[in-house]
C-alpha cells in the first residue's frame, strides 16, 4: 500500500491536507509530538493546522518600509494600461514624463502584482515572427521606405487637421528608417509623386555614400504610386539606375502591411510626440520644418528606442556599438522641403535621375531657401542646412 506524504496532499489540496492532521491529532488524544512523527512533518506545522485556518494565510510583511507608495504604484498602472507599455519603456517614459526615477525590476513587480497583462500580437500560427535577423543585421543595409499623409483624418485631433489647412503646412511626410540602428531620414512635400518617391531615394543614398557608408543597401517599399505603383517594369527599371549606387529596391506583397512594422511604429510616435504637440505652434513652412528638424534630430541622438535589437539604444548609441568607420555625423540628416529641393539642388539630381520621360518642373513656390540650426545637436552648432 502507498503512502502519501503531506507534501503530495498540499499539492492536491491544502485544506485537505490539514483537515487530514486534525484526524490524525484528534486520534492521539491531541499529542502534537506524535501526530507529527505519524505524518513525517514538524511539531509547528501540526500547530498552524489546529490552531489556524484551514486556509493558508497571507505571507505579506506587516510592515514594509521600502514599498513603493500607492499612490506611485497606482501611477505606474494607470500608465502601463493606457500605453501598453513593459517594465522596460514604461521606466523611461516615466522619467522622462514626470521625472521618476523607478527601476525596471521595480515596475516589473509591480506590473505582475497588479495583473497587468501584456499585450501581445501573434501570427495566425501562434509564433512571434521577427521580421529581420536582428542580431546580425549590420547598420545602413537593410531599410525601410514609406509616406505619412499628415491628413488622414485618423490619428490627430481636428483642431490639427484645421491648422495645417489654413496655414499651408506640408501636407505629406517621406520617411526613411535604417532596420539596424532605427536611424531615420525625414522630408516633406506639398505634392505626393513618383519623381518626389525616386528623387528622395537618390537624395537619402548620396548622403550615406558622402558619409562612408560603402555596403550594399537594400529598400523595402509597399506599393504606392509615389513609388512603383505595383508595376514591375518600373521598378526594374529604378533598380537598373540605382544600381550605380548599389542599392537595391524590392516590393512588398499587395495587403502585406505587417512587413512595414517598423516604419509604420514610427509613424506613430511622430503622432504622438510631434504633430499632436508641435503642428499648431507652426504658423508657416519655415517654422514647420524647423521644428521637424528638431523632431528627427531627437529621434536620432536622444529619444531610446526598445524595439528588437535595440535594448533601449538611441540610433547614434546603437551605431557607435557596432565600432564602424561610419561617422555619427551621418545622423545630421537635413530635413527637406522636396519642392525647394528640386528648385535648388535639381542639376545635382539631374545627373543620376532616370532619362526617360519629359523634364519635371516644379511646384511653383515662394518660399524662400531657409536655415535650420542643430541647436540641439553638440557638435553641429551653427551648421546651416537646406531644409
Amino acid at each position: 500500500m502507498d503512502i502519501i506524504s503531506y507534501s503530495e496532499l498540499r499539492k492536491q489540496s491544502k485544506v485537505f491536507a490539514r483537515e487530514v492532521i486534525r484526524k490524525v491529532l484528534n486520534r492521539n488524544n491531541g499529542n502534537v509530538s506524535k501526530t507529527a512523527s505519524i505524518m513525517g512533518i514538524t511539531r509547528n506545522t501540526v500547530r498552524r493546522a489546529r490552531d489556524g485556518s484551514l486556509e493558508d494565510e497571507s505571507r505579506r510583511p506587516k510592515k514594509s518600509p521600502n514599498k513603493t507608495y500607492t499612490f506611485l504604484e497606482n501611477l505606474i498602472v494607470k500608465e502601463a494600461s493606457n500605453t501598453g507599455f513593459r517594465y522596460r519603456r514604461l521606466s523611461g517614459y516615466l522619467n522622462r514624463k514626470y521625472s521618476l526615477n523607478i527601476s525596471e525590476d521595480t515596475i516589473k513587480a509591480i506590473l505582475k502584482r497588479n495583473s497587468v497583462e501584456k499585450k501581445k500580437k501573434r501570427a495566425y500560427n501562434g509564433k512571434n515572427r521577427s521580421l529581420y535577423d536582428y542580431e546580425n543585421l549590420l547598420p545602413f543595409y537593410e531599410f525601410q521606405l514609406d509616406t505619412k499623409h499628415i491628413l488622414d483624418k485618423n490619428a490627430l485631433p481636428e483642431s490639427v487637421y484645421k491648422h495645417i489647412s489654413k496655414y499651408g503646412l506640408p501636407l505629406y511626410e517621406w520617411n526613411m528608417i535604417d532596420i539596424a540602428t532605427r536611424a531615420r531620414f525625414t522630408a516633406y512635400s506639398y505634392e505626393l509623386n513618383a519623381t518626389y518617391g525616386y528623387a528622395f531615394i537618390v537624395f537619402c543614398m548620396l548622403w550615406l555614400r558622402a558619409h562612408n557608408v560603402r555596403n550594399k543597401i537594400r529598400i523595402r517599399m509597399d506599393n504606392g504610386m509615389e513609388f512603383c505603383g505595383g508595376s514591375a517594369k518600373k521598378l526594374s527599371q529604378w533598380n537598373d539606375d540605382l544600381s550605380r549606387l548599389n542599392v537595391e529596391l524590392y516590393t512588398i506583397p499587395p495587403g502585406a502591411k505587417h512587413l512595414m512594422g517598423v516604419i509604420e511604429n514610427s509613424h506613430r510616435f511622430d503622432d504622438e510626440y510631434f504633430f499632436i504637440i508641435h503642428t499648431e505652434r507652426c504658423f508657416n513652412t519655415k517654422s514647420f520644418l524647423y521644428k521637424a528638424q528638431k523632431w528627427q534630430d531627437t529621434w536620432n541622438f536622444a529619444k531610446p528606442n526598445f524595439g528588437k535589437g535595440m535594448d533601449g539604444l538611441t540610433p547614434t548609441q546603437k551605431l557607435k556599438k557596432f565600432h564602424s568607420l561610419i561617422n555619427e555625423y551621418v545622423l545630421l540628416f537635413p530635413t527637406i522641403l522636396m519642392e525647394n529641393l528640386f528648385k535648388y539642388a535639381y542639376f545635382i539630381l539631374q545627373s543620376i535621375m532616370l532619362k526617360s520621360g519629359g523634364q519635371y518642373v516644379y511646384t511653383k513656390c515662394l518660399l524662400p531657401l531657409l536655415s535650420c540650426q542643430y541647436d540641439n545637436v553638440p557638435f553641429a552648432k551653427n551648421r546651416n542646412v537646406l531644409c
